[in-house]
């Protein structure tokens, strides 16, 4: 997931991991499942940014504005 982020890979390993570190403690499963369903999104607005940045490129090599 982190392969294509513009910061690097290692920048968002880092991030990635601080929040999990910051977030160990918690034992509320409510909370727990809210966490989770805020990283799924996340998770899918990388995907999208990902696929655009993708897209923006094909439609630059084959095509002039």
């Amino acid at each position: 997931m982190g392969r294509d982020y513009p910061k690097g890979y290692q920048y968002f390993r880092t991030k990635l991991k601080r929040a999990f570190d910051k977030n160990k403690t918690e034992t509320d499963p409510e909370k727990i499942d809210k966490m989770i369903n805020h990283g799924n999104f996340v998770i899918k607005e990388l995907e999208a940014l990902y696929m655009l940045r993708k897209y923006r490129t094909l439609k630059r090599r084959y095509y002039d504005q």
